[in-house]
Protein backbone atom coordinates (compact mmCIF):
# COMPACT_ATOMS: atom_id res chain seq x y z
CA UNK A 1 0.00 0.00 0.00
CA UNK A 2 1.30 3.49 -0.48
CA UNK A 3 2.50 5.41 2.41
CA UNK A 4 0.36 8.66 2.78
CA UNK A 5 1.09 12.27 4.55
CA UNK A 6 -2.19 12.27 6.77
CA UNK A 7 -4.28 14.54 8.89
CA UNK A 8 -6.60 13.36 11.21
CA UNK A 9 -9.34 15.39 13.65
CA UNK A 10 -12.60 14.81 15.68
CA UNK A 11 -14.91 15.60 18.14
CA UNK A 12 -15.01 14.39 21.43
CA UNK A 13 -17.75 11.91 20.25
CA UNK A 14 -15.24 10.74 17.15
CA UNK A 15 -12.57 10.77 19.47
CA UNK A 16 -12.07 6.95 20.48
CA UNK A 17 -11.79 5.67 17.34
CA UNK A 18 -9.26 8.81 16.00
CA UNK A 19 -6.90 7.30 18.51
CA UNK A 20 -7.17 3.71 17.37
CA UNK A 21 -7.05 4.89 13.54
CA UNK A 22 -4.39 6.81 14.26
CA UNK A 23 -2.48 3.90 15.96
CA UNK A 24 -3.38 1.75 12.79
CA UNK A 25 -1.74 4.35 10.15
CA UNK A 26 1.11 4.91 12.14
CA UNK A 27 1.48 1.29 12.22
CA UNK A 28 1.19 0.77 8.36
CA UNK A 29 3.76 3.44 8.02
CA UNK A 30 1.89 6.65 7.08
CA UNK A 31 2.50 9.90 8.65
CA UNK A 32 -0.10 11.19 10.82
CA UNK A 33 -0.46 14.94 11.78
CA UNK A 34 -3.12 14.51 14.71
CA UNK A 35 -5.53 17.98 14.97
CA UNK A 36 -7.09 17.11 17.92
CA UNK A 37 -9.37 16.96 19.71
CA UNK A 38 -6.84 15.03 22.23
CA UNK A 39 -10.04 13.61 25.39
CA UNK A 40 -13.79 13.19 25.04
CA UNK A 41 -14.54 16.10 26.74
CA UNK A 42 -17.61 17.78 25.51
CA UNK A 43 -16.40 20.18 21.87
CA UNK A 44 -16.81 21.48 19.19
CA UNK A 45 -16.11 19.41 16.09
CA UNK A 46 -15.49 22.77 13.52
CA UNK A 47 -12.65 23.63 15.90
CA UNK A 48 -10.83 20.53 14.91
CA UNK A 49 -11.93 19.16 11.43
CA UNK A 50 -11.71 23.02 9.78
CA UNK A 51 -7.83 22.87 10.49
CA UNK A 52 -7.58 19.18 9.18
CA UNK A 53 -9.53 20.10 6.18
CA UNK A 54 -7.02 23.88 5.56
CA UNK A 55 -4.39 21.38 4.96
CA UNK A 56 -5.28 18.98 2.80
CA UNK A 57 -6.35 21.88 1.04
CA UNK A 58 -2.83 23.97 1.15
CA UNK A 59 -1.36 20.94 0.16
CA UNK A 60 0.59 19.88 3.30
CA UNK A 61 -1.05 16.29 3.58
CA UNK A 62 -2.52 14.10 0.94
CA UNK A 63 -5.72 12.79 2.68
CA UNK A 64 -7.81 13.63 5.68
CA UNK A 65 -9.69 11.78 7.71
CA UNK A 66 -12.55 13.49 10.03
CA UNK A 67 -14.59 12.05 13.10
CA UNK A 68 -17.40 12.41 15.22
CA UNK A 69 -20.58 10.67 16.53
CA UNK A 70 -22.41 10.56 13.09
CA UNK A 71 -19.66 12.46 10.60
CA UNK A 72 -22.16 14.57 8.96
CA UNK A 73 -21.22 17.78 10.54
CA UNK A 74 -17.66 17.10 10.18
CA UNK A 75 -18.38 16.28 6.58
CA UNK A 76 -19.89 19.53 6.32
CA UNK A 77 -16.94 21.48 7.55
CA UNK A 78 -14.13 19.81 5.58
CA UNK A 79 -16.84 20.75 2.54
CA UNK A 80 -16.68 24.03 2.98
CA UNK A 81 -12.56 24.49 2.35
CA UNK A 82 -12.48 24.65 -1.36
CA UNK A 83 -10.46 21.53 -2.95
CA UNK A 84 -11.62 19.70 -0.10
CA UNK A 85 -13.83 16.47 -1.17
CA UNK A 86 -15.08 14.73 1.39
CA UNK A 87 -17.14 11.32 1.91
CA UNK A 88 -19.17 10.63 4.81
CA UNK A 89 -18.44 6.42 4.47
CA UNK A 90 -20.37 3.64 6.41
CA UNK A 91 -19.40 0.55 4.27
CA UNK A 92 -16.43 -0.19 2.78
CA UNK A 93 -18.37 0.18 -0.87
CA UNK A 94 -18.76 3.64 -0.36
CA UNK A 95 -15.22 4.05 0.98
CA UNK A 96 -14.73 2.92 -2.91
CA UNK A 97 -16.92 5.22 -4.42
CA UNK A 98 -15.55 8.17 -2.34
CA UNK A 99 -12.44 7.39 -4.08
CA UNK A 100 -12.32 5.61 -7.52
CA UNK A 101 -15.64 8.41 -8.75
CA UNK A 102 -14.94 10.99 -6.27
CA UNK A 103 -11.17 11.30 -5.98
CA UNK A 104 -11.88 11.79 -2.41
CA UNK A 105 -9.01 13.15 -0.32
CA UNK A 106 -10.81 13.69 3.41
CA UNK A 107 -12.89 10.99 4.64
CA UNK A 108 -15.90 11.36 7.45
CA UNK A 109 -16.65 8.29 9.39
CA UNK A 110 -19.06 8.42 12.34
CA UNK A 111 -18.43 6.71 15.37
CA UNK A 112 -21.74 6.12 16.90
CA UNK A 113 -22.68 4.73 13.37
CA UNK A 114 -20.00 1.82 12.54
CA UNK A 115 -17.97 -0.58 14.06
CA UNK A 116 -14.55 0.05 15.32
CA UNK A 117 -13.50 -2.81 13.36
CA UNK A 118 -15.60 -1.56 10.21
CA UNK A 119 -14.13 1.90 10.90
CA UNK A 120 -10.81 0.62 10.22
CA UNK A 121 -11.82 -1.53 6.96
CA UNK A 122 -13.58 1.31 5.78
CA UNK A 123 -9.92 3.71 6.33
CA UNK A 124 -7.70 0.46 4.76
CA UNK A 125 -9.88 0.24 1.63
CA UNK A 126 -10.34 4.29 1.28
CA UNK A 127 -6.42 4.38 1.12
CA UNK A 128 -6.04 1.93 -1.15
CA UNK A 129 -8.64 2.83 -3.79
CA UNK A 130 -7.46 4.52 -6.71
CA UNK A 131 -9.14 7.41 -8.80
CA UNK A 132 -10.53 6.29 -12.05
CA UNK A 133 -10.16 9.28 -13.63
CA UNK A 134 -11.85 8.95 -17.03
CA UNK A 135 -15.64 9.82 -16.67
CA UNK A 136 -15.46 11.26 -13.51
CA UNK A 137 -12.48 13.78 -14.06
CA UNK A 138 -15.03 16.16 -15.48
CA UNK A 139 -16.95 15.95 -12.97
CA UNK A 140 -14.29 16.48 -10.06
CA UNK A 141 -13.26 19.89 -12.25
CA UNK A 142 -16.88 21.16 -11.97
CA UNK A 143 -16.86 20.68 -8.58
CA UNK A 144 -13.55 22.38 -8.33
CA UNK A 145 -14.78 25.64 -10.22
Amino acid sequence: MTKFKIAIGSDHAGFKYKESIKAWLLNEGHTVRDFGTNSDKSCDYPDFIRPVAESVARGEFERGIVLGGSGNGEAIVANRIKGVRCGLCWSEQTAIWNRSHNDGNCLSLGERTVSEELALKIVATWLSTAFEGGRHLERIRKIDA
